[in-house]
């Protein structure tokens, strides 16, 4: 299972998502999920299980597959809920 966060140069805000990510999936007592970032341009379909976009790249994601998109990338309540919730879908809770 892999989870992929992303943003326009996949440097510093998907870097931030990826640690939080990580740190979230700990707090839950997920395992067996890679977590990685990448720039948007990079990624396809098979690149991850899941994606984890800002909204501003919301319809550049679209067609990736299971995309979760943040309404703010610094809100950690906002990304708990969103990982957890991806980790049920994906059968990992």
């Amino acid at each position: 299972m892999k989870f992929l966060a992303m943003c326009s140069t996949g440097l510093g805000s998907s870097f931030m998502v990826r640690m939080n990510i990580e740190e979230v999936l700990a707090e839950l007592g997920v395992g067996g999920v890679e977590v990685d970032h990448s720039d948007i341009g990079s990624a396809s379909a098979a690149s991850a299980d899941v994606f984890f976009v800002a909204r501003d790249l919301a319809e550049t994601a679209e067609g990736l597959g299971d995309v979760v998109v943040l309404n703010s990338i610094i809100d950690r309540e906002e990304l708990r809920e969103a990982v957890k919730d991806a980790a049920v879908r994906k059968g990992l809770l």
